[in-house]
């Protein structure tokens, strides 16, 4: 049966149209193969020297991200209730005062007020505390994720070919494929998976009568 299609294509007006024909036929033959190849080439990612990265997305969508911010707001939560708490008895304790104050002599009540007055001015500052260094803690847990982030960064700086990361905000244009947010997010947790493991231990509850 080949045969006989080789014969139909070279028969015709001419042998010459008909090797033209059969020239033809196996050019679209080599196309036809070669074209897979040419589709993997499309998939794959491009070339591109300067890779672009949105570090506050990266944080947002990972797991150690996610991890401290979710251990930010629980700590944050606990300590503004128990500042809730303090100020309550405080506002309790300055109101008894004052209704004992026509049974106090005037030097017992100015005792007793100026005890109070220094008593929650160290409470206030004591919780003023607590709040900075729950602050500190969030900002160093932040810095310890980036500078995890770093070896990984070169990791796919190498494999993309690149020479440089640059903040994603501060590009104006760019091709989407020079973004490794997503890549480099699936990489951090597949690696680091939530970070280690929280080594300071939320600020305990204070006592606001004491």
């Amino acid at each position: 049966m080949l045969r006989g299609l080789a014969r139909m294509m070279i028969q015709g007006p001419g042998i010459l149209p008909g090797l033209l024909r059969l020239s033809l036929c196996a050019g679209c033959i080599l196309l036809c193969l070669a074209a897979p190849p040419a589709r993997a080439e499309q998939t794959a990612s491009p070339s591109v020297p300067v890779l672009t990265l949105d570090f506050e997305r990266l944080f947002d969508n990972t797991l150690w991200g996610k991890r401290i911010v979710a251990d930010m707001a629980r700590d944050s939560a606990a300590l503004n209730a128990e500042n809730t708490r303090i100020a309550d008895d405080l506002i309790a304790e300055e109101k008894s005062l004052t209704d004992r104050r026509s049974k106090l002599t005037p030097a017992a009540f100015r005792t007793e007020a100026d005890a109070f007055d220094e008593r929650a001015t160290g409470i206030r500052a004591a919780q003023k505390a607590k709040a900075q260094a729950l602050t500190q803690s969030y900002e160093e847990a932040r810095q310890a994720f980036l500078v995890a982030s770093g070896p990984l960064i070169d990791e796919v700086l190498t494999r993309r070919h690149a020479v440089m990361v640059l903040d994603r905000r501060a590009i104006i244009r760019g091709l989407e494929a020079a973004d490794i947010t997503e890549e480099l997010a699936r990489l951090m947790d597949a690696r680091l998976g939530s970070g280690p493991a929280q080594t300071q231990t939320p600020p305990a509850p204070g006592n606001g009568g004491e």
